[in-house]
């Protein structure tokens, strides 16, 4: 299925311990590129993130951000005392004050320093798969996002499609009366110019004239690059890269069918061909 490279998803979680929400948003690429924001409590999720989106996304420029916010009446832990910690300090200022004759030590500096207090924190581990079965939630409702608008880019593809082929339909109908025009045209000249030339030597100047002019195997395999093209768009994975080579063969048959024309009507019709070819090569860009 055709997959859109621009998109935008937003899922929202609130539980007990607090509140979630991912926002991923994607506009088209070359390659896969991830950009991620968490924040500084939840960094270690990063990696897995990262593979995540990789196994499920293969073209775009993502960006995937997290809110993440505990909820302050959960936030007054209780708090713990690392006594054998507060034990040594004590135990070193009664020496201080025995050999040095210090003051009394006041408690509310044991308890100050670092580690000698502690508050016990939520249990991110399971709050964390709660935030990557959410984030599972977005990539989920992100690529139908992206589904929906490959539809949309799909249609206008081969609506394309479909005047490309009228194009092609009308100048192989133009192209025996153009070949039939251009030999009397030869022959009338070479009659006015009274030139003796046998006729094996006629017949083989009308052939390469007809050669140099003739656009079927052109036409062909523009017709042939048309019904590759549906079944490309049939596909379902990705087929941005193989639409845009696509678009390159069309180019080039397009471009010699208007280097051989020497018809108004096929020139014209070869001009609307790299019209019609450069309006499905944008939609392409935007395709994964």
């Amino acid at each position: 299925m055709i997959r859109s490279m621009t998109a935008y998803a937003r899922k929202e979680l609130s539980q007990s311990w607090g509140s979630a929400a991912w926002e991923i948003r994607s506009v088209n690429q070359r390659y896969l590129e991830t950009y991620i924001r968490l924040p500084e409590q939840l960094r270690s999720l990063e990696p897995i993130i990262r593979e995540r989106l990789r196994n499920r996304l293969t073209r775009g420029k993502i960006e995937c951000n997290l809110r993440f916010e505990l909820d302050a009446a959960n936030q007054n832990h209780e708090l713990l005392l690392n006594k054998r910690l507060a034990q040594q300090i004590l135990s070193a200022a009664d020496w201080i004050k025995t050999e040095h004759y210090a003051g009394d030590v006041n408690p509310i500096e044991v308890l100050r320093w670092p580690g000698v207090m502690s508050a016990k924190e939520q249990d991110l581990d399971a709050i964390s798969q709660e935030i990557l079965s959410l984030l599972d939630t977005a990539i989920d409702e992100f690529i139908t996002v992206r589904e929906t608008e490959g539809k949309s880019l799909a249609t206008l593809i081969i609506q394309r499609l479909e005047a490309v082929q009228v194009e092609i339909d009308r100048i192989r109908g133009w192209m025996p009366e153009i070949i039939q025009w251009q030999k009397d045209k030869l022959i009338t000249k070479l009659a006015d110019a009274n030139l003796e030339l046998d006729n094996g030597r006629v017949e083989q100047e009308l052939i390469l004239m007809a050669q140099r002019l003739d656009v079927a195997e052109e036409l062909d395999r523009l017709s042939t690059h048309v019904k590759e093209t549906y079944v490309i768009l049939k596909k379902n994975e990705a087929v941005g890269r193989r639409l845009d080579f696509m678009m390159q063969e069309f180019n080039r048959e397009s471009n010699t069918i208007a280097s051989k024309s020497i018809n108004a009507d096929v020139t014209n019709s070869a001009i609307e061909l790299k019209v019609l070819i450069e309006q499905m090569r944008e939609q392409i860009q935007n395709i994964e």
